[in-house]
């Protein structure tokens, strides 16, 4: 039974159009159960009607066009309860509607089970029986276990038209079509589409149009021979260790690529006006799904090499692509399945006014990059045809989380208000840069920034950041293919802490680990979060942890103004083992006859554990920083990278509402410095609810600063704690979202937060 729904699904996901696709489903369960009849109906979002899509039993005629009412009939019977109905005479049901013109009349059993993505319900899946009898649980087990699986597919083909027509033909355009991800970056970003991929992936390579038509097809051609090239050379290479047979082999794979039948399908498809990467996916994928359908193991096995074929010539397409730089002429939204640090490292940075990741949340790395760098971003967009969204007019909608293409120029005039909105904020704040800031009644806040690259200093300075409140490490560990060495890891930190003098850099050990990974250093775990990350490392790693606190210690020679701060503390243990290396540190560099000064030696408390230690920690320290995104991770067990549960990641939850809350009680009598540097702090209702409870600092992307200063400096300390007393006894996220935003909206504040006009259009 499994290798049979491995089967189907596999068939379902090689289908190249959604009709296919359904035909495929109902074909295969109608033969796998012996029934008389199988049929798909899937919910049109428009009228909510259940419309009967695909069948074989029933009137084929009346696919797409036969349909029940939304409180209609067995099947939205299903629909509304969300689970199966197993009837041995549907007819007697109370609920049974005779759907005219589909044939049903003779069928008395009835099967129907729900097909659910992510809580909504796009269809039922019907199996049905000329005669009474009510299906075994065996047959309804297995309905409901293909639904499962088969309800992703036909969610993405339904919502993206990721299924399409194999004849590459233009597809209609329809104005205005939404997508829904994750804010991740606030602000509006309108633009073309480019798709950004990595090296060698053939699955990821986007259609896109050209008008070299030539060039590409010499392209491909010259791909082609270096291929032939490859494979001739490797079979020379080992032929002496080969047998007759096993060289037969590499025949194999040079008599694809002479087949005139591959070729000329990529040729065919460059000339219809594809790229040759694009065409080259499109011929692949359609030869290694047929092979897949095969029944013979043999024949199915040539799927994998046509696959690696295409990776192959791919790889030499790509050799002889034109670099980013060449690429980017005009300003992007950039899109890809799942963006990184590094890609985005790769491309001109100054060309990219908008980013859509199909994978990730608010909380990947990518988005925090996006925010140090104002570029507004939507994660987690599962449902984005990315491949098809190159050179497509788009709109990035930061503050809401939405997508559109191809949007009308009213909904575009629209959202170019927003832009003019944001400007003229922009223009706001730049009159506060110099200003403190501080309350309306003269409470102080101090705002520092979040800073990894070298760039962020100026940007941070010009404002008004107070000092660098977390230093990634990790970032500049990450753009190499080696650990850099203590010499260069004192040039690097010098520009950070030179940079600020006399301002305070706090400059936090090498945290990888989790989400965060060195190409040069692979940490393979079964749940990373819980594992081997921040401090558990550089501890074991001394090689690794006194090179780094050597090279801060000697980079702040003459300036004073460095802070150690420590990753994913979850014991003292691990405290007072580095706060005696650190000294050793120390005493070492001062041997060497450097201007130093022991520095301030401070750490994170975002793991539960440090929570409900915060009295013994600070008995060691000289200051502690919330890491509020791993601590809302830790304490609601939630992935912040898996956009699946990305709706339960909430910053404002009362849980870590109380947690926060319960850090500055217990600290309160430590003497130490209370700093938050998560994104939490940067958004301007959390900045709120932290200055009410008694933090001292809050450090943030640069430009998230100029919107917490200007909200602070419009309240007074009373109007927070009045806000802060108002939703800490609340019991869900959602209801201290929409209470904060109200008494923010009371204060004449909810302007600074986003444009009006944003808030308008997303109500």
């Amino acid at each position: 039974m499994l290798s049979l729904l491995r089967r189907i699904t596999q068939e379902v996901t090689a289908a190249q159009t959604l009709p296919s696709a359904l035909d495929i489903i109902v074909r295969r369960v109608r033969r796998a159960m012996r029934s008389e009849v199988c049929s798909i109906y899937l919910v049109d979002p428009n009228t909510e009607e259940y419309v009967l899509m695909a069948t074989r039993g029933l009137n084929s005629g009346g696919a797409g066009k036969l349909s029940l009412k939304a409180h209609e009939g067995l099947v939205s019977l299903v629909g509304r309860r969300a689970e199966p109905v197993n009837l041995e005479d549907a007819h007697a049901h109370p609920s049974f509607h005779y759907l005219s013109g589909s044939g049903e009349e003779r069928y008395k059993s009835f099967l129907g089970v729900p097909i659910i993505h992510h809580r909504q319900i796009l269809g039922v899946l019907v199996v049905q029986h000329e005669d009474k009898r009510r299906f075994d649980e065996g047959e309804e087990a297995f309905l409901i276990t293909l639904s499962a699986q088969l309800a992703g597919v036909i969610a993405h083909a339904e919502a993206t038209g990721a299924m399409t027509t194999l004849d590459n033909t233009e597809k209609p355009t329809s104005q205005d079509f939404r997508y829904k991800g994750i804010a991740g970056s606030q602000g509006v970003a309108i633009g073309k589409g480019m798709v950004v991929y990595p090296p060698a992936d053939l699955d990821v390579i986007p259609d896109r149009k050209t008008q070299e038509i030539e060039s590409e097809l010499s392209s491909f051609s010259d791909a082609l021979k270096a291929v032939r090239k490859d494979i001739r050379r490797a079979s020379s290479r080992l032929s002496q260790h080969l047998s007759e047979d096993e060289k037969a082999l590499f025949d194999v794979y040079l008599k694809i690529l002479d087949d005139n039948a591959l070729a000329a399908e990529v040729e065919h498809r460059i000339k219809e006006g594809n790229w040759a990467q694009g065409a080259l996916r499109q011929v692949v994928q359609f030869h290694v799904s047929h092979f897949n359908r095969m029944e013979d193991p043999y024949l199915r096995e040539r799927a994998t090499d046509i696959r690696d074929l295409g990776r192959r010539i791919l790889s030499h397409l790509q050799e002889t692509a034109p670099s980013p730089t060449e690429t980017f002429k005009e300003p992007v939204i950039l899109i890809g399945e799942e963006l990184t640090a590094s890609m985005l490292g790769e491309v001109p940075i100054d060309k990219v006014i908008g980013l859509v990741s199909v994978m990730g949340s608010s909380n990947s790395h990518v988005a925090i990059l996006a925010r140090a760098m104002g570029i507004p971003t939507v994660m987690g967009a599962l449902d984005v045809p990315y491949t098809q969204l190159d050179k497509v007019d788009m709109i990035v909608d930061g503050y809401s989380g939405q997508i559109f293409t191809n949007p009308s120029d009213h909904l575009t005039e629209n959202y170019q208000q927003i832009v003019d909105e944001e400007r003229q904020l922009e223009t706001e704040f730049e009159a506060l840069k110099d200003l403190p800031c501080e309350t309306k009644d003269g409470k102080r806040l101090s705002l520092f920034v979040n800073t990894g690259l070298s760039a962020d200093i100026a940007r941070s300075l010009d404002r008004g950041a107070e000092g660098i409140g977390l230093y990634r490490t990790e970032v500049p560990f990450m753009v190499r293919d080696r650990f850099p060495t203590e010499a260069e890891q004192e040039v690097i930190y010098r520009q950070q802490l030179e940079g600020f003098a006399p301002a305070p850099v706090t400059v936090r050990t090498l945290d990888v680990g989790g989400d965060k990974a060195l190409p040069y250093f692979p940490i393979k775990e079964e749940n990373p979060f819980l594992g081997w990350r921040g401090i558990r490392v550089t501890l074991d790693h001394l090689e690794i942890f006194m090179a780094q606190i050597r090279a801060m210690i000697k980079a702040s020679a003459g300036l004073h103004n460095l802070k150690i701060m420590l990753p994913m503390i979850s014991n003292v243990s691990e405290v007072e083992e580095a706060i005696v290396l650190i000294q050793r540190a120390y005493d070492e560099v001062l041997e060497e006859g450097y201007d130093v000064k022991m520095p301030k030696v401070g750490v994170m408390i975002e793991v539960p554990a440090a929570v409900y230690q915060v009295k013994e920690l600070a008995a060691l320290v000289d200051f502690m920083s919330v890491g509020s995104n791993d601590l809302t991770q830790y304490l609601l067990a939630v992935d912040r990278n898996n956009p699946r549960v990305a709706d339960l990641y909430h910053s404002f939850h009362p849980a870590v509402l109380r947690a926060l809350q319960s850090i500055v009680t217990e600290a309160k009598d430590e003497h130490v410095t209370l700093s938050v540097c998560g994104e939490m702090a940067g958004d301007p209702m959390g900045a709120i609810l932290f200055m009410a409870m008694g933090y001292d600092v809050l450090s943030m992307s640069s430009t998230s600063l100029p919107k917490v200063k200007a909200v602070i400096r419009h309240i007074t300390i009373e109007q927070a704690e009045n806000m802060l007393s108002e939703v800490l006894n609340l019991s869900r996220a959602s209801a201290v979202k929409k209470t904060m935003e109200g008494l923010m909206r009371d204060a004449n504040i909810e302007r600074f937060v986003r444009p009006a006009k944003s808030s308008s259009m997303n109500q």
